[in-house]
């Protein structure tokens, strides 16, 4: 049992963690120590804001299906003082498409995922065109459409609703960098802040998103975890797509309505892809010369289209496998990291934050074991494969 916990990084999974510790047990004080409250640079704020269940591993499914579950219970779960936060969750679904070369995969991924319970149909190519007949299938083979369950949402919105309800539970959060953590032996004793205070904690939760490594390195840990950039582009164009999904084209590419515009982009090639950029420039070479070619490709009505506006967010890129790395690690005895989302931090944010708060206060994990996801296979080197990263 832990009384005092400091948590460093209040985004979706410093916040997530800080609601459930203290809906869990009000008895535990909390102190998130988040420099920004703005979240202007917040990964939790630039991202596309979305959830799927279409990933190839059990764990990567099981938690988007409890994030769903919490997503669309948000107005009662996260209520404070008759006040119901509204997210503008939209199920439109992710349509992920394959040719030849990957769809005995998407078949594979499918077979786990309806398996486990995601509401996810397989389409081959004359069942593409019948639903969505504004898609150039030419080249297709198969694409799996998620019916309920999958779609996008205000990431922005999810952050201050799980910050306010933490707070009105008692979770005190600070405005101040993280500038040391003090070591004494094998255990954190306190979070030194820009401010100036020592906040002493029994429990310390690094859930600095990427800004991850600075916080490890205070505590002597080297964690493979980089600040990675991506770009997003929200696009006008005169096609009016009826029932546009999040679309994943086998190139990576993505895209997905945004009122009547459409939010777009695709992750760098791994040779172009350096740590640590600015997050103040946009990348339009990859706009240009891969995302707007590949649009027209796919949907020929995609051939007009003006870039209305443009962002950048980080990734906090475990350089491993993409995935999380959650749970203690072995040289630290009260420290816990959550970490490396890799661009899934807001749907399994919820997950996160319950299995943390079930780690600090019982020893364990007593809903979804997120064993899979410890600091055991990072020493290792023993990375998970996941095939379906965006």
């Amino acid at each position: 049992m832990s009384s005092k916990v400091v948590i460093v990084g209040g985004g979706v999974i410093g916040s997530s963690i800080a609601y459930f510790l203290r809906a869990s047990d009000p008895t535990v004080e909390v102190t998130v120590i988040e420099r920004d409250p703005s979240y202007a640079k917040s990964s939790s704020a630039l991202s596309a804001a979305s959830i799927r269940q279409q990933f190839s591993t059990p764990l990567s499914i099981q938690m988007s299906l409890y994030g769903i579950e919490f997503l669309r219970g948000i107005g009662d779960i996260l209520e404070v003082d008759g006040f119901k936060p509204a997210i503008e969750l939209h199920e439109g679904g992710y349509l992920f498409l394959a040719t030849q070369a990957g769809d005995a995969t998407l078949r594979e991924n499918h077979a786990l995922q309806r398996k486990l319970g995601a509401d996810i149909t397989l389409m081959g190519r004359d069942a593409l065109h019948a639903k969505f007949p504004w898609l150039n299938v030419e080249d297709l083979v198969s694409g799996a459409f998620g019916e309920s369950g999958e779609g996008w949402f205000d990431g922005y919105g999810l952050v201050q609703a799980l910050r306010k309800n933490a707070q009105s539970l008692g979770v005190r959060y600070v405005t101040a960098d993280v500038t040391g953590l003090l070591r004494d032996g094998r255990r954190v004793t306190h979070a030194v802040a820009g401010n100036g205070v020592r906040y002493a904690c029994d429990t310390v939760v690094n859930a600095a998103g990427a800004w991850t490594r600075k916080i490890s390195e205070m505590m002597g840990i080297e964690i493979p975890v980089f600040a990675r950039r991506r770009s997003i582009f929200n696009v006008s164009s005169p096609a009016r797509l009826e029932h546009c999904p999040l679309l994943i084209d086998p190139t990576g590419v993505y895209f997905r309505p945004e009122g009547k515009t459409y939010i777009c982009g695709a992750s760098p090639s791994p040779d172009n892809d350096p740590d640590d950029l600015p997050l103040d420039e946009v990348d339009h070479a990859i706009f240009d010369e891969v995302i707007w070619p590949t649009l027209a490709h796919r949907v020929p009505e995609f051939e007009a289209l003006r870039v209305e506006n443009c962002w950048s967010g980080y990734y906090e890129y475990n350089v491993l496998d993409q995935n999380a790395i959650i749970g203690y690690h072995p040289d630290i005895e009260n420290c816990v990291f959550a970490n490396g989302f890799s661009g899934h931090g807001l749907q399994q944010g919820p997950a996160t934050g319950r299995g943390v708060s079930e780690l600090i206060l019982s020893g364990k994990y007593t809903s979804l074991d997120l064993s899979s996801l410890s600091w055991e296979r990072v020493i290792e080197g023993r990375p998970i494969v996941e095939k379906n990263v965006v």
